[in-house]
């Protein structure tokens, strides 16, 4: 006689991670749409909706993310947003600056998925710097000037964001020397 399978219950979300993330949907449909009191039903329907699907599609627990180091990285990431634009300008209009664009493969140490996938977000905003693709387990920045200590920059702002978005990883980033690999004939 042949065993009966039995399916596997689905995973209850944690309540916790279904409230907060309702409540920062919530806080960000106030932002967008104002505290009109006609509005609020709207967004508090709205709110448990992208909740529960958010929780659908990225259950809690796949990433830790800690609030003092990442709220550390904010003004750091709008000086740096700053800083980059100005750079990228005083170079396109100032022909005495010197220019020597190329490309530089840089691998991190942050596992490829969500974590990377933000840190390469964050890190396109290091001054004339943009990740343009994958290649062999590594991310290709172009870089205005490979002059620039363009790795050494990316392996200390990786150690930052990863204390603040993975701390298990920190650790091994912290710990592990920058690695690159200059392929300017990308």
């Amino acid at each position: 006689m042949a065993a009966r399978m039995r399916p596997i219950p689905a995973r209850r979300p944690p309540l916790g991670a279904l409230l907060a993330r309702g409540l920062g949907y919530f806080a960000l449909w106030v932002v967008l749409m104002g505290w009109a009191p006609d509005q609020l039903p709207f967004g508090a329907a709205t709110a448990v909706a992208a909740g529960w699907v958010s929780q659908k599609l990225l259950p809690a627990g796949t990433m830790r993310i800690r609030l003092r180091p990442l709220l550390a990285l904010v003004p750091r990431f709008l000086w740096q947003s700053v800083v980059a634009g100005v750079d990228v300008a005083r170079r396109a209009f100032d022909p005495r600056l010197p220019l020597a664009p190329g490309f530089v493969v840089y691998r991190p140490r942050v596992a490829p998925g969500m974590a990377r996938t933000a840190f390469t977000s964050y890190s396109s905003l290091l001054p004339g710097t943009v990740p343009c693709g994958e290649v062999e387990g590594g991310v290709v920045y172009h870089c205005l000037d490979v002059g620039q200590p363009v790795v050494e920059q990316l392996s200390a702002e990786e150690a930052r964001f990863t204390r603040a978005i993975a701390p298990g990883v920190a650790a091994a980033v912290d710990a592990a020397p920058p690695r690159a690999k200059d392929v300017s004939d990308v």
